[in-house]
């Protein structure tokens, strides 16, 4: 029987990798990229590290893209998207007002946000229908919630909700989530509050129990938070 496989992105670190570790000491094979070699290679030390195909790159890029593909190698059970950019590429801060967002910042956020996980989607729909898959992106309350100084940000985690839930209305074959994960102790959540002691978030790995309890579970397609499914033991089969 031909192994189920899984694709997430960004997952050298933070939450992309707990589920990469999660899923690929289940047996999946789960591939995965990032732009950083280095922190990608660091896969090797995870328990189910024989099921991972890393593939280095930035998911913007289209010769990347096609790499993920060929990686798949013609079945796709479980679509991730995890990557993503916080805020914009200019300036010393990644809180930046809506008033004084520049295209180049609007351009960098929804090209990684949003045109990223929507082009790579179309790329793999053919063999994510043919399994009759699940898309699951990683959103954030900002996507409903409005703080200031982030509007960039939230607007670009709305976009990604929409056009996954969208992916599922014009294609049945397939279930949808845009997951809400709450605050986690990451580099991200970090810079989002720079020079914040956050030690007392939760990390990562802790999320990973309650998105393997959703996929379980599979509910019809929708917006969800994580926390609102039971945690399902790491070892148990998501089935997905």
């Amino acid at each position: 029987m031909t192994k189920e496989t899984a694709l997430v992105t960004g997952g050298s670190a933070g939450l992309g990798r707990a589920l990469v570790g999660a899923l690929s000491e289940q047996g999946w094979h789960v591939v995965t990229d990032g732009r950083d070699p280095a922190r990608l290679d660091t896969l090797r030390e995870l328990p189910g590290a024989d099921h991972i195909t890393a593939v280095p790159g930035d998911v913007t890029d289209a010769d990347h893209r096609d790499a993920l593909l060929a990686a798949v190698d013609g079945r796709l059970d479980l679509l991730i998207h995890n990557a993503s950019a916080l805020g914009p590429a200019s300036g010393d801060t990644r809180h930046r007002l809506l008033a004084d967002v520049t295209p180049d910042d609007l351009h960098y956020v929804w090209r990684h946000n949003v045109g990223a996980p929507l082009i790579l989607t179309s790329l793999l729909l053919p063999v994510l229908t043919g399994s009759r898959g699940v898309l699951l992106s990683i959103s954030s309350d900002a996507a409903v919630e409005h703080y200031a100084g982030w509007g960039l940000y939230s607007a670009s985690k709305a976009g990604l909700d929409h056009i996954t839930l969208t992916f599922a209305a014009e294609n049945p074959e397939i279930t949808a989530y845009a997951v809400d994960p709450g605050d986690m102790r990451t580099q991200m959540h970090q810079d989002w509050f720079p020079g914040e002691d956050i030690s007392d978030r939760p990390l990562p790995e802790t999320v990973v129990p309650h998105l393997l309890a959703l996929l379980g579970s599979r509910p019809p397609s929708g917006r969800y938070r994580a926390a609102d499914f039971p945690a399902l033991r790491v070892a148990e089969r998501t089935g997905a």
